[in-house]
């Protein structure tokens, strides 16, 4: 059985997605999964065994210029890529309209959420099956259990797994060190860099390496200013999403504020304690049993010494912070 996965973006909806990938070929050894996926987080559906083909996407691009995407082929291309194969179903775990649009391109029964489960209704008119899936429940939980439905198979009791094979991750200079994941997309979600400082210089006493990654030119002036008064601290060179998931998966500990990155750190099962102010960790935090949230109505409000005592009561047993 081939079956299309439609999970185009973000990147923490990307790894959301894994678990149940994990469910599937746990009880259908013989499922393969093609994924379509925004062309920004290619790698990650590869990292996953059951999935064969990643069909890359520009969505986000091609929204901004509709005709510049038609008249460079890109469009023609990728429709040629979808339907390439057969396919014996199309599962939509992002409900929306643009992935219900992109199922609609494919010559397959399509499943989905229905009307009352959906986040963008409208998208739910799309599928010719629709399931009720309960909203106030963390999205990994809504994923896997639409999977089960979709594919008729019995979703297992606990925690999914990602199913990340971390050998696959290796040379990434992260070993015995701390990550400061620092970066993310909204202002109310920064952590302050004072306190980022404080927490460094506190791991820095104890002669603790801290490794600091950055996406863009803003994130690499934090960096640098954090690094600046933390004497352990390193700033690393620009690196791409499999050498970010190199450092991570070699490190000793992570700590992180809403970001796709600290879902890369949950997946592959590293120590982190994940920061929440500006948004609720219930439906949407870090997944998986070494994480632990911290929530806060702001983020200012999070001290250096609440997550250095964080670290300490969660994972001192690998830790050894004094």
């Amino acid at each position: 059985m081939r079956v299309l996965i439609v999970k185009t973006s973000s990147l923490g909806d990307v790894v959301h997605t894994l678990p149940a990938i994990s469910d599937a070929k746990a009880a259908m050894p013989n499922v393969v999964f093609d994924w379509v996926v925004e062309e920004g987080f290619a790698e990650i559906p590869a990292w996953h065994s059951a999935v064969d083909t990643v069909i890359p996407c520009a969505l986000r691009r091609w929204r901004r210029n509709i005709f510049a995407a038609r008249n460079s082929g890109e469009w023609r291309a990728f429709k040629v890529a979808l339907r390439k194969k057969h396919y014996d179903l199309v599962i939509d775990p992002q409900g929306l309209l643009k992935s219900a649009l992109v199922c609609s391109l494919v010559s397959a029964p399509k499943a989905g959420y229905d009307w009352h489960s959906i986040k963008e209704r409208l998208a739910s008119l799309f599928y010719s099956r629709k399931y009720t899936v309960a909203k106030d429940q963390h999205a990994v939980e809504r994923i896997r259990q639409l999977f089960a439905q979709s594919l008729g198979y019995s979703l297992p009791e606990g925690v999914g797994s990602c199913g990340l094979d971390k050998t696959q991750f290796t040379g990434g200079c992260g070993e015995g060190k701390f990550v400061f994941l620092h970066g993310t997309t909204r202002e109310d979600k920064y952590w302050p860099e004072s306190h980022w400082q404080a927490l460094g210089q506190r791991l820095a006493e104890q002669q603790r390496g801290i490794l600091l990654p950055w996406g863009d030119e803003q994130e690499r002036e934090r960096a640098e200013r954090i690094a600046s008064v933390v004497s352990t601290a390193t700033v690393l060179p620009k690196l791409n999403l499999q050498g970010v998931a190199n450092v991570l998966a070699g490190a000793e500990a992570v700590v992180s504020v809403d970001t796709g990155l600290g879902h890369l750190t949950a997946a592959l099962d590293v120590p982190a304690i994940a920061m929440y102010g500006a948004t609720s960790p219930a439906l949407v935090a870090t997944y998986g049993g070494n994480q632990h949230h911290i929530d806060a109505n702001t983020m200012q409000e999070i001290s250096a010494e609440q997550v250095y005592t964080a670290l300490k009561a969660n994972f001192n047993d690998k830790l050894r912070l004094d």
